[in-house]
């Protein structure tokens, strides 16, 4: 696929864009989920090693490839791998899914009820070498805990701030600014949050477009507003902590809204499961996801 393929995919493909991307500091917890104890490796060699097996494992089962999942997002070790004896993002798009990569460094500390993300001063570097590599856009995720219009309005300005940079190296940002689900207001700081994106959309040069990756509202179609905007290619959701049946329920609700679960797609993988139970356990997620993201 090349670049305007992989647009056409992802602004008009009926699936699901699946999260891959766990990094440093969320892998061990990933490994556990999966059945493999903090004690069967050694290093973060021998982890990141575990959870390339994982991810491999994913990409190259049967049902991953049947066109239900339009795009993946990676973590950069995983970009940088190999799978089926080819490079990650080349063996995606092999497979008709869109490659992505997640590009942010972690969060700062909470202050004005929102984690921000980390001064990234290699983005442009990671984006340049992303794309070489055939990677189509980028994701970067932040967390919104209160509804705080100075935090919000923080967190939205540094969003489209950074996406900015991605999008002068050529590849097409998703940004995240995640609420948090627990959060008691949620229903009210969404709506904060709906209007700052919307203003910063209108500040986006015209010819640019972005991807939402946000928490499935409280209120349903509330994001509706964004689906529809010329400068959006796609809003898609997170699970967020939700298990696979939950995020579901809550996600098709939201008409034109489309799946970017990890949680969601991967809670009863287990690294013990013969291949055809690991196949069916997949393909069992991918059915659900699919289809609460085309209702």
């Amino acid at each position: 696929m090349n670049q305007q393929e992989m647009s056409d995919r992802i602004a008009n493909g009926q699936g699901f864009i699946a999260a891959l991307d766990q990094s440093g500091g969320s892998t061990p917890k990933a490994l556990r989920g999966y059945g493999i104890a903090d004690g069967a490796w050694n290093g973060d060699d021998e982890m990141f090693a575990a959870i390339h097996e994982m991810r491999t494992r994913i990409i190259e089962s049967p049902c991953f490839g049947n066109g239900k999942v339009i795009g993946a997002i990676l973590f950069e070790k995983t970009m940088d791998g190999m799978s089926g004896g080819k490079p990650v993002p080349a063996r995606l798009a092999e497979r008709g899914i869109v490659p992505f990569i997640k590009v942010d460094k972690g969060l700062e500390d909470e202050a004005n009820g929102v984690q921000l993300m980390k001064p990234n001063p290699g983005l442009e570097d990671l984006c340049n070498r992303a794309r070489a590599l055939g990677v189509f856009g980028t994701k970067m995720r932040s967390v919104i805990k209160s509804a705080n219009p100075v935090g919000i309005r923080q967190i939205v300005d540094q969003q489209f701030a950074e996406g900015a940079r991605i999008l002068s190296t050529g590849l097409v940002p998703m940004l995240e600014p995640e609420y948090d689900i627990h959060a008691a207001d949620r229903a009210e700081g969404e709506k904060l949050l709906l209007a700052d994106l919307m203003n910063g959309l209108d500040a986006l040069p015209e010819g640019q477009q972005v991807i939402f990756k946000l928490s499935i509202p409280v209120e349903p179609n509330l994001y509706a507003p964004l689906i529809a905007h010329p400068k959006v290619l796609r809003v898609v959701a997170l699970s967020g902590g939700y298990s696979t049946e939950e995020a579901c329920d809550k996600l098709a609700q939201n008409c034109g809204m489309i799946a970017s679960f990890s949680r969601g797609l991967l809670q009863d993988l287990r690294a013990q499961q013969s291949d055809d139970e690991f196949d069916a356990t997949l393909g069992g997620a991918m059915d659900q996801i699919h289809a609460a993201s085309v209702a």
